[in-house]
């Protein structure tokens, strides 16, 4: 999927959870409530294949919270996140031994559907809820490094594994503390989906790439 056309669809998405939210709560910001959401990220993919190494990325987007019974709110938004991990290499040609991390670049959009549970209402809840992620290739930072070797492969360049998984699901859990209009997040995001699974079309050296999304999520939320 385009990048335009990922933001048409999560944009519709946004407006079609807003307009429900107002109807079913009556508009009462006592119990529905947008607000617009950024932080920060630590990324990875679990797996067996690479050599990986955690980098920071960044994300950002809307939200809405909404009262549902008792002391159960509801969550949705969606956010636009610009995910980095780094891939152990090894140069060849006049690069020959040179061996180190090889950034790459994931940018996408995940919608996120949460039930947050307050145990000290509006100061400290906690979040779990599955969510969608809808992103582009794993891309190099660098084409200088695209004729690099993957490590553990003889023949395996750092460009050739880009084509990842369009498509992820993802499990959330964390927790929230502050007041109404404005709280800080923490929280961990595991991909149930195989994250490398489209690498396992294009013919390379291994035809059984297995790999799962892991980040953690450090985000601040102001409501209006």
């Amino acid at each position: 999927m385009s990048l335009p056309k990922l933001l048409i669809v999560t944009l519709l998405f946004f407006t079609a959870s807003n307009i429900y939210s107002q109807r079913r709560y009556g508009g009462d910001g006592n119990y529905n409530r947008i607000g617009i959401t950024g932080g920060a990220t630590i990324f990875d993919i679990t797996t067996d294949d690479f050599i990986t190494e955690p980098r920071t990325g960044f994300t950002g987007g809307f939200t809405t919270r909404g009262a549902y019974r008792n002391n159960f709110d509801l969550i949705y938004g969606i956010n636009f996140v610009s995910n980095e991990i780094g891939i152990s290499a090894t140069g060849t040609g006049t690069e020959l031994g040179d061996k180190q991390f090889i950034d790459y670049t994931i940018i996408g959009a995940q919608i996120n559907f949460l039930v947050s549970y307050n145990i000290a209402k509006p100061y400290f809840s906690i979040e779990a809820g599955p969510m969608l992620q809808v992103n582009g290739n794993m891309k190099l930072k660098s084409d200088r490094f695209a004729n690099y070797n993957i490590d553990g492969y003889t023949n395996l360049a750092a460009e050739d594994i880009q084509d990842i998984s369009p498509i992820n699901g993802l499990v959330y859990g964390g927790f929230t503390v502050g007041v109404k209009s404005f709280k800080l997040s923490a929280g961990y995001q595991y991909g149930f989906t195989n994250t490398l699974a489209k690498l396992n079309d294009n013919n390379l050296e291994n035809e059984d790439f297995k790999g799962n999304i892991s980040k953690i999520v450090l985000a601040a939320t102001i409501y209006f």
